[in-house]
């Protein structure tokens, strides 16, 4: 994984410099001959440690109007003409989906390349698929395993990027996150309380991390120690937190880490990629971490929110679930059936914010 210095040099967000839209900052086209290295275009997003407070805010800003316009019947087509390549080595439903649909609304075109539907990696080079994608699209979204992965891309494309999920981070879930939270908080993001409990070393729990400190909120992770957050990630919060003000805590103390807590976050205990084999070591790690009724009692807020990227194992209705059921007597995971149905649950309004978000990013780097 490279390091959070290297991810803040890799590339701005749009407002920095003009979009670059055909005509505007061209790729090599088809058929061009291999040049120097474009590096990383504006509007490119490849990890959290990129982001600032303003961009995130101002991305946010665009989205929820969009949302309105949407809602209102009033939208109008910003990305007429426009192509995105959807380049997905990992399975996805609502990242996926939420491309699609936000392209579309906007008059913009997608092809999605699943992950036997493309040479990438097998039998052509990361470099080389860039390239000839970057010479037909007007950018690309990565859905994939190692961050290298999405910083290859962006460094030879020439077209912007964005990282629809890579092992190590998360960058488009945390648009909707933020998103959904300030939707939901009556006061400040500054104000805003959010507390991330299970497997702290996965992408969602690095980003929210480092994406909470950015914004200035009080951003905590409780996870066993053997599953926190990487020291490397853990410092690019705290180096954002000076900037910012945000108060940071990662600790092994769920009941702690909860309090006064206004949204408590979980993710699946085991990530795309990772053997079945970890169930059982995570299931006798991450059991105290399981978000139950009890623990939302635990923020001392009535109003407490529950949120979860998704997909969620809350019960035996899906495959994993009845084994899990099955082989160690758990029903659910990471959640329970009780609080992922409750009147506390927002993760339907977090996925629904997956496409205004990612409209709004789209709209921010390509539009005009």
């Amino acid at each position: 994984m490279a390091s959070p210095s290297q991810h803040r040099h890799s590339s701005s967000l749009p407002g920095s410099q003009p979009g670059p839209g055909p005509g505007a900052q061209p790729g090599p086209g088809p058929g061009a001959r291999p040049g120097p290295r474009p590096g990383p275009r504006p509007g490119s997003l490849l990890a959290d440690t990129e982001m600032t407070k303003q961009r995130f805010t101002e991305l946010i800003s665009i989205a929820a109007a969009l949302k309105q316009d949407k809602l209102a019947g009033t939208e109008r087509a910003g990305l007429t003409g426009r192509t995105i390549a959807l380049l997905f080595e990992k399975n996805s439903t609502r990242t996926r989906c939420a491309f699609e649909v936000a392209a579309y609304d906007q008059g913009g075109h997608v092809t999605f390349l699943g992950p036997s539907g493309s040479h990438v990696g097998h039998e052509e080079s990361i470099p080389d698929t860039a390239r000839v994608l970057g010479g037909m699209y007007d950018a690309i979204a990565y859905r994939g395993f190692d961050q290298s992965v999405v910083e290859q891309i962006a460094e030879h494309a020439g077209v912007p990027v964005w990282n629809a999920l890579s092992d190590q981070w998360h960058p488009t879930q945390m648009l909707a996150d933020l998103m959904t939270m300030v939707e939901h908080h009556q006061g400040p993001i500054e104000d805003i309380a959010v507390c991330y409990v299970g497997d702290g070393r996965n992408n969602v729990a690095r980003s929210l991390l480092v994406t909470g400190a950015v914004a200035g909120m009080d951003v905590r992770i409780a996870a066993p120690s053997g599953l926190q957050p990487p020291d490397e990630v853990q410092a690019a919060a705290v180096d954002a937190a000076k900037d910012s003000r945000a108060r940071v805590l990662v600790t092994d103390d769920a009941a702690e880490a909860v309090r006064g807590a206004h949204f408590v976050y979980t993710d699946v205990w085991l990530s795309m990629g990772e053997p079945d084999d970890r169930w059982a070591s995570r299931i006798r790690e991450l059991t105290p971490y399981r978000v139950t009724s009890e623990l939302m009692a635990q923020t001392g807020r009535p109003d407490a929110k529950f949120m979860h990227c998704l997909p969620s194992i809350h019960n035996r209705d899906t495959a994993v679930g009845a084994r899990l059921f099955e082989q160690f007597g758990i029903d659910g995971a990471e959640v329970t059936e009780e609080v992922f149905e409750s009147r506390h649950s927002i993760v339907f309004d977090q996925s629904a914010n997956k496409m205004h978000s990612i409209k709004g990013l789209l709209v921010a780097t390509l539009a005009g």
